[in-house]
């Protein structure tokens, strides 16, 4: 083999060296400290509220209904949920007033709450009220699933008080 062959092979395997180091550090470092996160809305918002706290316009039934004066569910059940609580994942200690508004969960920015989690899908799930004032949870066709209380959902399904609902590794809970 002439030298110049060997000179070039050799290069060319510190090339690929420093190319391998050079990804490792990349990973290594987005390990560490995660993936940039941005406020979502904010120069668009200003200083109003958070969104998790926000009520977002009705939606069309609801505002179908107070105008054809129909009867106002605005009256909260005895026993019925008052807020969604995240119990575990990454926003443990979450929580969201219930106030008759449709909840969007997944990795979306415009999600209501926002999931940081690679088991969950951009548009995952919604959680919202039927006309009887129970809350509703809805799988939204994500990859991974909706789980209530280990089991699978298919269709719209009603939450009970207090039972998990599991996106990945997050767990969010009905409570009083």
């Amino acid at each position: 083999m002439s030298e110049l062959t060997l000179t070039v092979m050799r290069l060319g395997f510190l090339a690929v060296l420093w190319l391998f180091v050079i990804v490792a550090v990349q990973v290594i470092r987005s390990d560490l400290f995660g993936t940039r996160v941005t406020q979502r809305g904010a120069a668009r918002r200003g200083a109003q509220e958070p969104r998790a706290q926000r009520q977002p316009a009705a939606p069309p039934q609801q505002q179908q209904r107070r105008q054809e004066g129909g009867r106002g569910n605005n009256r909260q059940r005895r026993g019925a949920p008052t807020k969604l609580v995240v119990s575990e994942g990454s926003l443990t200690g979450t929580t969201v007033a219930l106030q008759g508004q449709t909840i969007s969960l997944g990795r979306a920015h415009d999600s209501t709450i926002v999931l940081d989690d690679d088991y969950a899908s951009s548009r995952h799930a919604r959680i919202y009220p039927d006309r009887d004032g129970q809350w509703i949870v809805e799988d939204l066709g994500s990859t991974n699933g909706t789980y209530l209380d280990r089991t699978r959902l298919t269709t719209p399904t009603p939450i009970p008080l207090g039972a998990p609902i599991r996106i990945g590794k997050t767990v969010i809970e009905l409570r009083k």
